[in-house]
């Protein structure tokens, strides 16, 4: 769930090696081809098909045959519309500006103990991240894949991370594929206790978050929370595949001890492999302004009211 918000930004001198991923990275772009996994390590990119006509391997992340470069250190893009492409960070990245474009990058982080994100934008404005990777070099219960506000993020793909989006006011993700998240037994932000995965949370306090046809398929992670965990204001889920958590979609007003406004789920497919058989939990006092549409993915017949209870 929450991550705790403090962190330390490390400025670093960067090394920029110009190579094709294929032939210095050992990589093809988009699509890293792994050994064996050992504990710890990001889970494999089996790169099959996902549903038909949904977000999976093939259709999001780096195209295959882009050149990238290797930028080696953390790093904090500071100056309004700037364009970054064919990047590939091992360190952490902050974005303080307004108007930065990710186009074809892949983003790596390090190791760590600090609560961070492979991506921070939440200091930003008007980000906007394309055809783009998030998979932890180091996977550890201390990382996510972006912290972002203010976002816009297409065709994009996320693994191995705990959580794939902590999505702030005016975050879009859309096209994009969020599976395959790393379970950890010990979380110091859950009290020591194992880690709440989910494909996407949305937080309290905010508002304007739209998830717009993504496959955010938590069924292969363990012991998910949710696909979609929310506590905004205004949410849109549209037109995606959902699949895996305790639920697969979780509306909760309790952090704010107020009901939501404006929930919107509507025109969703939901696979079989939430824990409890629930596609969707509302708390008590949560409402959706707009449910047409959600139908199981296997049958397409409509799936059942949502549960409801805090």
């Amino acid at each position: 769930m929450a991550k705790t918000w403090s962190y330390v930004i490390a400025a670093v001198a960067a090394l920029a090696l110009t190579v094709t991923v294929a032939q210095q990275l050992g990589e093809p772009a988009g699509r890293a081809s792994q050994s064996p996994a050992a504990p710890g390590s990001p889970p494999p990119e089996t790169g099959g098909p996902g549903p038909p006509g949904f977000p999976d391997a093939a259709s999001t992340g780096v195209p295959p045959g882009t050149t990238l470069t290797v930028v080696t250190g953390d790093q904090t893009f500071a100056k309004d519309g700037e364009v970054v492409e064919g990047k590939v960070f091992h360190g952490f990245v902050v974005v303080t500006a307004r108007g930065v474009t990710f186009r074809k990058c892949v983003f790596r982080g390090a190791a760590t103990s600090d609560v961070r994100p492979l991506l921070d934008t939440e200091q930003a404005k008007e980000t906007v991240v394309e055809d783009s990777e998030f998979y932890p070099a180091h996977p550890s219960p201390s990382i996510d894949g972006i912290w972002a506000a203010s976002t816009k993020i297409y065709r994009s793909e996320f693994r191995g991370t705990v959580d794939g989006v902590k999505a702030h006011t005016a975050t879009l993700v859309q096209d994009s594929y969020i599976h395959d998240l790393s379970w950890f037994a010990h979380d110091p932000d859950q009290g020591g206790g194992p880690t709440h995965n989910d494909g996407v949370q949305a937080f309290a306090d905010q508002s304007g978050v739209t998830l717009r046809h993504n496959t955010i398929d938590l069924s292969t992670t363990r012991d998910p929370n949710a696909a979609v965990q929310s506590s905004a204001d205004e949410l849109r889920v549209e037109d995606n595949y959902l699949d895996g958590g305790a639920c697969v979609v979780n509306i909760d007003h309790t952090p704010l001890d107020r009901p939501l406004a404006g929930q919107r789920v509507t025109g969703n497919r939901f696979g079989r492999n939430s824990a409890h058989d629930c596609p969707i939990l509302l708390s008590t006092r949560s409402e959706l302004a707009a449910k047409a549409g959600n139908v199981w993915h296997d049958t397409g017949q409509a799936i059942p009211s949502p549960e409801q209870h805090d």
